[in-house]
């Protein structure tokens, strides 16, 4: 036997906090019948498990990739508003896949998807501080002490950000380019940062994902990661 929220990660759904919020939400049926609070035991030889109609189930072999994702798609399987989502590009691959974390509508740059929840779970979990690396484009010349005012911390959404990995790349006369590392999972984190000195991100693109680089991965574009970005990702 094993938890419901166990079973969906291990079958590469969601990380376990991202499968409890889908049972919460009543996506997810047992032998037809929709589940909605936890603590669910699972007999894996027996028991049907379906997620918004579709039977999953842990799969033998896991996958894991890295994709350029273009401005304009969202980082979820499905969207009510029907805006595209980074699954279209997925749709005839032979496993079910799902991306770890999000980046944003109007941002571009590095995401990884894989069907193992249990890896996502690992990579997202707060205590592993990955740093994700941002090329961001702030609006009008960002002075020095904003600069250092990024690195130690500034305030959004009532909280202390945590000290952030700041390079200058060029000063222009209407924006500034800068190199952002943070390790938090905040919502539109590095764009709420640029407010809070004043600025506006102009365009923003992850170029890198813990051990993971962009590199010259073409837009709209995938690749499987190398054993060893695997390897790297499940030792952080």
């Amino acid at each position: 036997m094993i938890r419901l929220q166990k079973y969906l990660a291990l079958s590469g759904v969601a990380s376990r906090r991202m499968s409890e919020k889908l049972i919460s939400e009543g996506h997810v049926t047992v032998n037809g019948i929709p589940v909605t609070e936890m603590g669910v035991q699972i007999n894996e030889e027996k028991d049907l498990v379906a997620v918004d109609g579709i039977r999953v189930h842990p799969e033998g072999t896991k996958h894991y990739l890295a994709y350029y994702k273009p401005v304009g798609e969202v980082t979820t399987v499905s969207d009510p508003q029907g805006r595209a989502t980074v699954m279209d590009k997925f749709r005839d691959y032979p496993v079910r896949l799902f991306p770890v974390g999000r980046l944003d509508y109007d941002s571009e740059g590095l995401l990884l998807l894989t069907n193992d929840g249990e890896m996502m779970n690992h990579v997202l979990h707060p205590s592993r501080e990955v740093s994700k690396v941002y090329w961001a484009k702030l609006s009008n010349q960002v002075t020095d002490e904003e600069i250092q005012s990024l690195r130690k911390g500034v305030m959004i959404d009532g909280k202390i950000t945590s000290p952030a990995a700041v390079r200058l790349i060029r000063r222009e006369t209407f924006d500034t380019v800068l190199l952002v590392s943070i390790h938090e999972g905040r919502n539109r984190q590095v764009r709420k940062m640029a407010e809070a000195i004043g600025h506006q991100v102009v365009s923003l693109k992850r170029v890198e994902f813990g051990p993971v680089v962009l590199g010259d991965l073409p837009c709209g574009q995938w690749r499987h990661l190398t054993p060893r970005e695997v390897e790297k990702l499940k030792q952080l």
